[in-house]
């Protein structure tokens, strides 16, 4: 009996040691404070593991004390390790936090090819950029928005009126298309002013293709495109809110809110932005920002067609007033010879439209028509201009068999102009009338998506046009995608860009007197031909996953159309140009995520952009392209700090030095120094949707020099004194490759139900 007490002792001292140290882990699954289910969690080196449940709960028992590391995987997330510690019979409070891949790899896009595909089975290399990318530096509207994307770059061309355009690959503006919902609605005598006109509240995404897209979008997609995406009111928010101010004065007020019906939904987006602060920090007696006041109200309507058909309107209505100057300058002295200023007022509207027919074939009917106003003062000189737009577009997609998928697709434009200046007068110099352009532009275009393999597609397409000043155009293209596996992406294009010139929305320099109209030739419209290869890769590593985005590319562009007003004072003569300009070299974009509360985006661009042409003397001279640096880059960091709900968000651009618009013996420099701009946010996420904001523009204060040539002489009245002015400047205003906002800080306050 004493033997049989004493293993029953052992045993029973055995046990309750043994289970006195088995502990357990548990906790939350999350992704962005949301819970996560499901996931799969498991100990390395053991054969423990569970799911978590719907609600992201798990548990794991049976641990003896000791080192452990936690294997965290599911789907759509980057897989996680976390290494723990047990003590004797402790229950371990222990909540994963899940970073999902990035969602740019399934994203939907449409620029690329008329059709909604996700990127990474696009044939075509579509960057895509959502509001949450922008609100790292929040700015009142597109324009400023884009200098944080690598390769493309607001330029400023006036530092009176602050107006500018957008540069992709260091080409100038008018190369650009830019459009909303797939319809050319900034182009021409709008491309200047429309563009800060779009505010951010009624973005879902912007999508960038670098490169010619004239096969599927005709003229002025010479360089590329910017197609913005607006929000489906069927998954818009109920309502949202965004309103900041900085230290210079600046209000913006970003609203919007939706409705659903059973058949149908509405979204209101309102902007409002004003600046009524006179600033001069580098005292040269001229406002360093224009003043502003701008309001943009955009309504769209979604329809619930039979079959899901898509069916939607919207209708957007834009005014601004701005004005800049000598500081004694406001509106009440537009026109003046005394006191030198730039006042401009736009008045725009807008119309775009789909419907996709009610018949077996999938045809969509896309038109769009807006209305341009503007009544402006540079100085004493008026110009005065309107511009109607009419486009309309047929699209039908039809899979052939397995492998091909065909769109075909007519369209037509209509622009009717007229201004105030000679350009748009008769040439009768006995009885003057007035003369209005109307261009007619229509076209027709089909591509061929070809499956080749599971891993491969090669994309044929051509496009005719036919323009009353340019006679019959031809743009093709081939592109050709190739997909190792579900984590790379090769793909190569070769494409043609063409644009056909407005020739009376250009150009204003004979503000006065009486000019005729002189085309010296059959005008051939200005083209491009694009070669190109894009290189992506996700790649997971131990504490997260890189996806880089890596191109080279290299264009070619010829007949660029110029004015020529010194032959002749009494004629404006238009021909093609002796020469052509190229633009190329390569782009690298990183976007890292790690399981760590750390985010980093960067990128940047090599390249050369020069035009080779015959001077006066019939020798052929090479020019670096102006507002074209050889570096750019761009670098957005966020790092939260979950215990507190606060983000930091630091992000800036780096230029290297770039060609500058300088007069004749100039004792500005030719080239820009190297520069940065950089900025800081801390953001604070609150209860309910809530969120502040608040940080630093421009960190280190960079303001360009020398902005303004003579300020002091904005008439040019003592422009003839040899003795002060020995080498004959000019008023010039053009002198500009930053803004002259110096630092500034900012808050604000977002809200989303």
């Amino acid at each position: 009996m004493p033997r049989i007490q004493l293993s029953l002792l052992f045993i029973v001292y055995f046990y309750c040691n043994a289970f006195a140290q088995i502990g357990s882990v548990s906790g939350i699954v999350k992704s962005d404070e949301k819970a996560v289910g499901f996931a799969t969690i498991g100990i390395k080196g053991t054969s423990i593991g569970t799911i978590a449940n719907e609600k992201g709960f798990y548990i794991l028992t049976g641990l003896r004390a000791g080192n452990y590391q936690l294997l965290i995987s599911n789907i759509g997330f980057v897989d996680v390790s976390k290494k723990f510690t047990i003590q004797e019979s402790q229950q371990l409070k222990l909540n994963i936090e899940l970073y999902s891949k990035p969602k740019i790899l399934n994203e939907v896009t449409v620029s690329g090819t008329m059709k909604e595909v996700s990127k990474q089975n696009a044939p075509v290399a579509v960057e895509i950029y959502t509001p949450k990318f922008f609100f790292k530096n929040p700015t009142s509207n597109m324009f400023e928005s884009l200098q944080m994307v690598n390769g493309v770059l607001p330029t400023i061309n006036c530092n009176v009126c602050n107006t500018g355009d957008i540069r992709i690959n260091g080409m100038e503006g008018p190369y650009t298309m830019v459009m909303i919902d797939g319809m050319p609605i900034v182009s021409a005598l709008s491309t200047v002013y429309g563009l800060s006109g779009i505010p951010n509240s009624m973005i879902e995404r912007i999508e960038i293709v670098k490169g010619p897209s004239s096969t599927l979008y005709g003229s002025e997609a010479v360089a590329g495109l910017i197609n913005v995406i607006t929000k489906n009111s069927n998954t818009a928010p109920k309502v949202s809110l965004d309103v900041f101010g900085t230290t210079y004065k600046e209000y913006n007020i970003d609203a919007a809110t939706s409705y659903k019906w059973k058949k149908a939904s509405t979204m209101l987006s309102v902007n409002y932005f004003n600046f009524n602060q006179q600033v001069d920090k580098n005292n040269d007696n001229f406002t360093d920002l224009a003043l502003q006041n701008r309001v943009s109200v955009f309504n769209k309507w979604n329809f619930t067609k039979k079959q899901n058909r898509e069916a939607s309107i919207a209708a957007r209505f834009f005014y601004e007033s701005r004005y800049g100057g000598q500081l004694q300058f406001n509106n009440l002295l537009r026109g003046s010879d005394s006191i030198y200023g730039e006042s401009i007022y736009t008045k725009r509207v807008e119309i775009i439209g789909k419907y996709q027919l009610p018949i077996i074939a999938n045809i969509k009917l896309m038109y769009s028509y807006n209305f341009h106003d503007q009544n402006s003062y540079y100085g004493p000189s008026l110009f005065a201009a309107k511009q109607h737009i009419g486009f309309a577009q047929l699209v039908w997609n039809k899979r052939l068999g397995i492998r091909h998928d065909v769109l075909v697709g007519s369209a037509f434009r209509l622009t009717a102009y007229d201004d105030n200046t000679p350009a748009t007068q008769s040439n009768d110099s006995f009885n003057v009338l007035n003369n209005p352009s109307i261009g007619l532009l229509p076209g027709i275009f089909v591509q061929d998506e070809i499956a080749l393999s599971a891993n491969q597609i090669l994309l044929l397409g051509t496009r005719y046009d036919y323009y009353q000043n340019h006679g019959h155009i031809v743009s093709p293209r081939i592109n050709y995608k190739l997909t190792p596996n579900r984590f790379q992406t090769i793909r190569l294009g070769i494409g043609n860009g063409f644009r056909v010139v407005n020739l009376f929305t250009e150009d204003h320099q004979a503000l006065t007197g009486a000019r005729a109209v002189v085309i010296k030739e059959e005008l051939k419209p200005e083209q491009s031909w694009n070669a190109n290869i894009n290189f992506t890769q996700f790649v997971t590593i131990g504490k997260g996953f890189i996806n880089i985005d890596a191109s080279a590319f290299y264009t070619y562009f010829s007949n660029r159309i110029i004015a020529d007003y010194d032959t002749d004072p009494n004629q404006i003569v238009y021909a093609n140009l002796d020469g052509y300009a190229v633009s190329r070299g390569v782009s690298l974009n990183g976007d890292m995520q790690f399981v760590f509360p750390l985010r980093a985006n960067i990128g940047f661009t090599l390249m050369d952009v020069y035009k080779k042409e015959k001077n006066k003397l019939g020798i052929t001279e090479k020019s670096q392209q102006i507002h074209a640096p050889k570096f750019s880059g761009t670098f957005q960091l966020t790092y939260t700090i979950q215990s507190i709900n606060i983000s930091i968000d630091y992000t800036g651009q780096v230029y290297g030095p770039m060609r500058l618009p300088v007069l004749p013996n100039d004792f500005r420099p030719d080239y820009s120094p190297w520069f940065t701009l950089q900025n800081m946010q801390l953001t604070k996420k609150l209860n309910n949707g809530i969120q502040v904001y608040g940080g630093v523009k421009n960190l280190f204060n960079f303001i360009p020099q020398n902005p303004i040539m003579r300020p002091f002489d904005p008439f040019d009245k003592t422009v003839g004194n040899t003795q002060t002015n020995p080498n004959g400047y000019t008023f010039d205003p053009s002198y500009n490759y930053a803004s002259l906002q110096g630092i500034r800080g900012f808050f604000g306050a977002r809200f989303v139900w």
